[in-house]
Order: C-alpha cells, then sequence, then structure tokens
C-alpha cells in the first residue's frame, strides 16, 4: 500500500477521534456549579451560627424591659444593639466566606422581621419609643411580611431582600436602642433622645421607599410563576 492509501486510510479514524476533542471536559465542567448548590443546601454555617441568636436572646430582651424602674434599660438597649449588629455580620460572613445557603436566605430575614416586631411592639408598650415612629415600623412590617406570604401562596419565587430595605432596617436598629437609652438612667440619655429620633426618621423614609423596589421584583416573580404555569399545561398537551 502508498504512503498516500495509507493516509487515506488513516483519515476516517482520526475525524472519529474528533468529536470527542470538541466534546470538551464533558460532564466534570458542572462540578462547580454542582458543589455551589450543594454549599446552599447545608444547614450548619457560621453567618446561620450568627444568626440565631437574634431569635434565641428575644425572651430575654423582653425580660429586661419588663423589670420596675427602668433598671435594665440601657442593658435591653445594649442587648438590642448587639443583636441588630449580627444582622450586618451575618450578610458580611455569607458573603466573604462563601458561605450564602438557602436557609440563610429564609432564615436572616426572619429573624430581622422578628426582632425589629418585638423590639418595636416592646418598646411601644413600655412608653419608650413615640408612638408614630413605632406604628409606621409596624404598618411597614406587616405589608412586608403579608406580600411574602402572598407570593409564597400564588407559588411566585421569594423575593430577596434589597439594599435600601437592609438600610431602612439598619436605622431602625440604631433608633430603637437609642431611645431606649434615651428614657434610661445614663447621663447622655438627652443625646441618645437626639440621635435616636435622626436615625429613626431615616430608618422609615429607607423603609417605606424600599417598598417601591419590592413591587417590581414582586411582580417580575408573579409573571414568572405564571410563565412556568403555562408551560406546564402546555407540555402536558390536550389530553
Amino acid at each position: 500500500m502508498t504512503r498516500a492509501r495509507r493516509e487515506a486510510a488513516g483519515a476516517p479514524s482520526e475525524a472519529a477521534g474528533a468529536p470527542s476533542e470538541a466534546a470538551g471536559p464533558g460532564p466534570g465542567a458542572s462540578m462547580p456549579g454542582r458543589r455551589r448548590r450543594r454549599g446552599e443546601e447545608r444547614v450548619v454555617s457560621l453567618p446561620n451560627l450568627v444568626t440565631l441568636p437574634r431569635l434565641a436572646l428575644l425572651p430575654y430582651f423582653v425580660w429586661l424591659l419588663a423589670q420596675p424602674g427602668h433598671r435594665d434599660w440601657f442593658a435591653a438597649s445594649v442587648l438590642l444593639a448587639a443583636l441588630g449588629f449580627t444582622d450586618w455580620l451575618d450578610g458580611q460572613l455569607a458573603r466573604r466566606l462563601g458561605q450564602v445557603t438557602r436557609l440563610g436566605k429564609v432564615l436572616d430575614p426572619t429573624a430581622d422581621r422578628a426582632l425589629l416586631a418585638t423590639a418595636v411592639i416592646g418598646i411601644l408598650v413600655v412608653g419608650a419609643v413615640p408612638p408614630a415612629i413605632a406604628w409606621a415600623a409596624i404598618a411597614r412590617e406587616a405589608l412586608v411580611a403579608g406580600a411574602a406570604v402572598g407570593l409564597a401562596l400564588a407559588g411566585a419565587r421569594r423575593v430577596d431582600v434589597t439594599l435600601v430595605g437592609k438600610a431602612g432596617t439598619f436605622g431602625l436598629m440604631c433608633a430603637l436602642p437609642l431611645f431606649l437609652a434615651g428614657h434610661s438612667t445614663v447621663s447622655w440619655h438627652h443625646a441618645a433622645l437626639v440621635l435616636a429620633w435622626a436615625t429613626g426618621v431615616a430608618g422609615l423614609a429607607l423603609s417605606w421607599a424600599s417598598v417601591a423596589f419590592y413591587l417590581p421584583l414582586a411582580r417580575a416573580a408573579l409573571a414568572a410563576r405564571a410563565k412556568a404555569s403555562e408551560r406546564l399545561t402546555a407540555g402536558r398537551g390536550p389530553g
């Protein structure tokens, strides 16, 4: 057989080998995505462990508020400030350590709302926060919580917390401990009240402004749910 014929005979085998090279790395290419999904599914993570005290220490905060003579109101304000700090801390840890989990996406806003609602109602009951500030915060939280429940009942995806909403919550979580300190026996209680009003008004403004950001996100979630239902119905066919 001549050299030309040998090369021609070898060509098909080389061509047959080409698809395997073009096929790329194969199933292994999806490994980073699978690892990321497994990471999101885990329950135990450092950010989640930071979030849990916001729920676990709420009864102790209420107990401090209930003590007679305002004697533990400053301690309650310090505890509330520390619990509010964990809201910022767990988010930073989740992003910097790559430990964003599905549980954390639910647990963090749930703990935020539980802390804020408990703090606002508790401080309102003992008379340490102006009713206008308290009821405006309660109304906003009720609106957002109701919208979240409505989306869940409609089968739509959960809407993530926006940066503006986080900033509003942060402002309120600064104001509430300051209102408590302002009604306690510390020597700087007058300055605490001034700071409380400033951060409280700013926090409320941002909290209500964030509602405007949530509306298009909620509409998009409902639209995506409707399209998914249409595709499912079309896939089943007329039968």
